[in-house]
């Protein structure tokens, strides 16, 4: 059986377990506009449930929680529910959520890839990425519900890599529908930067101690963040931007 499938899952966990695994106790902070659900809505939902496939759901087995900030604003920090699914052991992909309840609202994605990979890119394209050595070694990213020696060896793997990530909802700010464009986003690199209330209050809601998580990761080596990754830490920031100009097909 794969690692991945082995503890990355509360599924996977005893049933007693289930109710520690975090997953149920950020609600959104969100309220879209809209009508109530209808009860054909909700009989056409039931129907689709037991019917349709959903394999690419199915496979987002990893629960990552942890915070980012938008490129070039150090201010606009939120946390980010991380739901992923590791690809292969060098690519892992997530759909981010503001909450891990029912009304949670879609965010962004993640690609995450290996330090192998990412030697690879190109120049330019590297500096839309951002390291995870910091998140994982001062306890910010965590695994909610799994236990600490699964968690720990499940940022052995994720100390190295590197992340790329788009925010298209920015439910920080935009407390009704996704207003404006996509933002690339940044994870933190060192102490001072992040909003301790907010890790604060992410703890005592998942019952949990980053300061515990970071003595705990003492002992994982994280290797050097390879150049070109968290640019903006020299300037080098990089933004999307909407404009009306038409561009060739395939075109970046």
């Amino acid at each position: 059986m794969k690692a991945n499938r082995l503890y990355l899952s509360c599924a996977l966990l005893p049933n007693l377990l289930l109710a520690a695994c975090g997953d149920q106790n950020t609600r959104s902070p969100v309220q879209a506009p809209g009508a109530e659900k209808s009860t054909k809505t909700e009989v056409l939902e039931a129907g689709a449930d037991v019917l349709q496939g959903k394999e690419p759901l199915r496979n987002m087995n990893i629960y990552l929680d942890g915070f980012h900030f938008y490129s070039g604003d150090m201010q606009g920090q939120m946390e980010a529910h991380h739901f992923c699914t590791k690809l292969n052991e060098d690519v892992i992909q997530a759909v981010i959520f503001d909450g891990n309840t029912a009304d949670a609202k879609i965010m962004g994605v993640e690609y995450i890839i290996s330090r192998r990979l990412f030697e690879k890119l190109p120049v330019e394209e590297k500096n839309l990425w951002h390291s995870h050595r910091y998140e994982v070694k001062s306890g910010t990213l965590v695994a909610p519900g799994i236990p600490d020696v699964a968690e720990h060896e499940l940022m052995e793997q994720v100390v190295s890599t590197y992340g790329k990530t788009i925010h298209t909802w920015h439910t920080d700010r935009d407390k009704e529908l996704p207003y404006g464009g996509p933002q690339l986003m940044m994870g933190f690199t060192q102490d001072g930067q992040i909003d301790t209330a907010m890790v604060g209050q992410r703890d005592r809601r998942m019952k949990i101690s980053t300061a515990e998580k970071r003595r705990q990761r003492a002992d994982i080596a994280a290797p050097d963040v390879l150049p070109g990754a968290d640019a903006w830490e020299k300037g080098e920031v990089r933004q999307f931007e909407v404009t009306q100009r038409a561009s060739a097909a395939h075109q970046h």
